[in-house]
């Protein structure tokens, strides 16, 4: 799927005891993210990461795109077209630490997680959907750090917390090779977050 490529369309419901609030959550992501995005060369923005297809520039622009239209979702309000930055070759860093400041404001907002909202991936309580959405940033965090040389640093009941979601969530359908890769398998010594990330489909 070209818009969302690393969410699916087909979700299961939020399973019993995911406990931790989606909004906990991307609390602790979105400032890794941000600081990750602060901490990139321009000259690293044409480089590969581990998600296929994607370069850094490429996940930069994903989340730009998405977290704006999303930070609109979670409002209650039809969204308006959002565009990456025109930038000549430097890191967006403003505009995607405002994108995702802006989306963390938007889950805040009164009635986002209870709100029905309706994405590529399928209709879905709002809470369900911004554990997608940390899930999605968590995955491209590490893409980005990968990718960039970069120390990732999320707090490991944050990690434990998007990986029991994501495990109850994912579907075997959803693995079609596009919207999701069959898992990998992780190195015996894999942190959680690496081996999240392997259950994502992306190699180790």
């Amino acid at each position: 799927m070209e818009v969302y490529r690393t969410c699916g369309n087909r979700t299961a419901p939020l399973p019993k005891g995911t406990r931790m609030d989606p909004i906990e959550q991307l609390s602790h992501i979105g400032p890794a993210l941000i600081g990750l995005a602060d901490r990139i060369e321009p000259h690293q923005l044409t480089g590969a990461t581990p998600c296929e297809r994607f370069t850094v520039n490429d996940i930069l622009d994903h989340m730009i795109t998405l977290g704006g239209a999303f930070s609109y979702w979670f409002r209650g309000e039809e969204a308006l077209a959002v565009t990456p930055p025109s930038r000549d070759g430097q890191v967006p860093a403003a505009a995607f630490r405002l994108t995702l400041e802006n989306l963390l404001d938007a889950v805040r907002s009164p009635g986002a997680l209870e709100r029905t909202i309706t994405a590529p991936m399928g209709t879905m309580p709002g809470e369900t959907f911004a554990r997608l959405v940390a899930f999605d940033g968590l995955v491209h965090g590490w893409d980005l750090a990968t990718a960039t040389g970069q120390a990732y640093d999320v707090p490991a009941d944050v990690v434990a917390a998007v990986d029991e979601f994501a495990r109850a969530a994912l579907s075997a359908e959803m693995r079609d090779g596009d919207t999701f890769k069959a898992e990998t398998n992780p190195s015996a010594g894999a942190s959680r977050l690496e081996r999240l990330v392997a259950f994502s489909g992306r190699t180790v």
